[in-house]
């Protein structure tokens, strides 16, 4: 939250023009969404690709925000900056110095080029059960997310979980500057925006940004599978603590072995006595993601045990990442269409072969984005495993079904749209069927898991 602040020192921490009374209080929090305008909140004006926030700001103003903070005059008090977003990181930075000022308040950011959102789900749940505990709603990971979400703790936040992405070298970096990290997590480096970042190695590099803004006092918590974050160590001057099957502080153990809807089940060693973990999501992948949460949590002081009860029942808080739902016909629609790279197509599909048998599993695939030169092998690589893994069915849609069909061979089909998928496996199904649906999210394939839930009979 904003606190105690009035207008005048709005402008004064962003810099701004103030068209207001100066001693108008502003309690905050700050929204982008018109739709989400109540009473004392601030509403910051973004010119998108599609609308220009500046056009909402009477329907925010009349639904109780106290402020609009924009790039041009409006109607109404106002306060008119450079530029918003900059604005949003430097009342977040403000806010956040003042917290920390007043009482004891913990930041730990995730990153990593997947599984972020699944580790900050278990990381809210986990910290939510020791104390009050503010973590991003969905993807809320860039420089208007993360601001966002520093700008929700108030002065009773005894956790603030950030989740950080990035599109290039100094981007982490920037967002650090507006959440400092006293524990920060890396997850792994993978082929996640290759077409951005060009190799991993680049990749490594931004990622790593997080643990160099860990100070002394702090923690990096690093994924010893992981040749490239184990590397990380070297370059943070912040206690490391490690994770994984090859982890000294939360070392994974056997087998991983699910129950029998699918929720992943091992054995942990943390100061040399063995636990039983649960994980309350879908897929043996998430074990290692657990394993970080736990990693975090112990950083954070929850004890091992607490931790533990805790992600037995930490389930996703985010849509579109491994949703199970059962229809009352006995299907079930796994919907994991939030984004897609090559590992979580593969852990995805990894997931999907152990909740079905093989007739009975389908796979919905939609394009990978973001992959440069390597886009047309990885989505056959893709198709090629989901042969492999026995998955008894693969329809394909988008730019790159063609070569994800190529890969997968006859148990595969293209789907011109994905309306023509919907139609092709109404018609299909049958109790028993479990249907995973992924891809990135500028495919939009959540509309097929939408349709086969409504199709609910």
């Amino acid at each position: 939250m904003i606190g105690g602040l009035t207008a005048a020192d709005i402008a004064e921490i962003t810099g701004g023009a103030l068209r207001a009374d100066p001693g108008l209080a502003v309690p905050g929090p700050v929204v982008i969404d018109s739709r989400e305008a109540a009473a004392g909140v601030i509403f910051a004006a973004m010119a998108g690709d599609h609308a220009d926030g500046h056009r909402f700001v009477p329907g925010a103003l009349d639904a109780g925000a106290a402020l609009a903070l924009v790039t041009a005059e409006v109607e109404g008090p106002s306060v008119v900056v450079e530029d918003v977003p900059a604005a949003m990181a430097a009342l977040a930075r403000h806010s956040l110095g003042a917290l920390r000022e007043r009482g004891e308040i913990a930041v730990i950011a995730v990153t990593g080029s997947q599984g972020k959102t699944s580790v900050k789900d278990m990381l809210a749940g986990v910290l939510g059960d020791q104390a009050p505990t503010i973590a991003p709603r969905g993807s809320f990971n860039n420089e208007l997310g993360v601001p966002l979400t520093v700008l929700r703790a108030d002065a009773d936040t005894r956790y603030l979980v950030v989740e950080m992405g990035a599109r290039g070298v100094g981007h982490i970096a920037y967002l650090c500057g507006i959440a400092p990290p006293d524990i920060g997590v890396v997850l792994n480096i993978g082929s996640a925006h290759l077409g951005e970042f060009g190799t991993p190695e680049i990749t490594a590099l931004a990622k790593g940004e997080l643990v160099e803004a860990v100070g002394r006092g702090g923690v990096a918590v690093l994924n010893a599978d992981d040749h490239r974050v184990a590397a990380m160590a070297s370059r943070t001057a912040a206690r490391v603590a490690t994770f994984g099957f090859a982890g000294e502080d939360v070392r994974l153990t056997g087998e991983v072995s699910a129950d029998a809807a699918g929720y992943p089940h091992v054995t942990v060693q943390v100061d040399g006595a063995d636990h039983d973990l649960t994980v309350a999501q879908l897929g043996p992948h998430q074990v290692l993601n657990a394993a970080a949460a736990l990693a975090a949590a112990r950083a954070a002081g929850v004890a091992t045990e607490e931790a533990i009860a805790s992600l037995a029942t930490a389930g996703p808080r985010s849509p579109m990442r491994m949703e199970r739902h059962e229809r009352a016909d006995g299907v079930i629609i796994v919907n994991d269409a939030y984004n897609a790279n090559p590992e979580s197509m593969e852990a995805a599909l990894r997931a999907l072969a152990g909740l079905a048998d093989t007739a009975d599993s389908v796979a919905v695939l939609g394009s990978m984005l973001e992959l440069g030169e390597r886009a047309r092998e990885d989505h056959e690589a893709v198709g090629a495993l989901a042969a492999r893994l026995g998955i008894g069915r693969v329809v394909a849609v988008g730019d790159h079904a063609e070569d994800i069909v190529r890969g997968a061979g006859a148990i595969a089909e293209v789907a011109a749209t994905p309306d023509d998928a919907i139609r092709t496996l109404d018609r299909s199904l049958r109790p028993g069927h479990v249907v995973l649906v992924k891809a990135s999210r500028g495919e939009r394939l959540e509309r097929v898991a939408d349709a086969l839930l409504a199709a609910d009979r």
